[in-house]
């Protein structure tokens, strides 16, 4: 488009009114049709801190849930009672403590302290339920760490 200068038109910046997606200025949220009272438009900085605030209600609210429904289980200690060699494997005899006040199950890194390579000798083992406040012996087969007993290291978590 030119004028009658001879110089090119800018054309005007425009956006979607938010209720009709008529073509509108950028510094309006409302078209004149939709707005016929011509009453204040919201400023950019409403409309954001409105978005940032319904984020920052939605992130404490999935906190108290999480805490509701995790609250209370572990913390968690391990130790190895005792590694016997099978099959393919060793046999690990755990047992773990829930000092918790909810019953919960946890997952223990077994490793080889000694050895200082990379990647590490080690494996994850899941547990059974564990009662609040209690104690379980569990045994639990795994292939990871080779099949001679040798001195475990027991990281127990949540």
């Amino acid at each position: 488009m030119t004028s009658s200068t001879g110089r090119q038109a800018t054309p005007e910046l425009t956006h979607a009114c938010i209720r009709c997606g008529a073509p509108i200025p950028l510094e309006d949220a409302l078209c004149a049709a939709c707005n016929p009272g011509g009453l204040e438009q919201p400023a950019a900085s409403q409309a954001h801190g409105t978005v940032f605030g319904g984020i920052a209600l939605a992130v404490v609210a999935m906190l108290v849930v999480a805490t509701f429904f995790v609250g209370g289980e572990g913390p968690f200690t391990g130790q190895l009672a005792a590694a016997t060699p099978v099959e393919g494997g060793l046999m690990l005899t755990l047992r773990v403590t829930n000092s918790g006040r909810q019953d919960g199950h946890a997952t223990c890194r077994v490793w080889d302290p000694s050895y200082l390579g990379n990647p590490p000798v080690e494996t994850l083992v899941r547990t059974p339920s564990i009662p609040a406040g209690g104690t379980l012996a569990f045994d639990q087969r795994v292939a990871d760490l080779g099949t001679q007993p040798r001195s475990l290291a027991v990281d127990c978590s949540r």
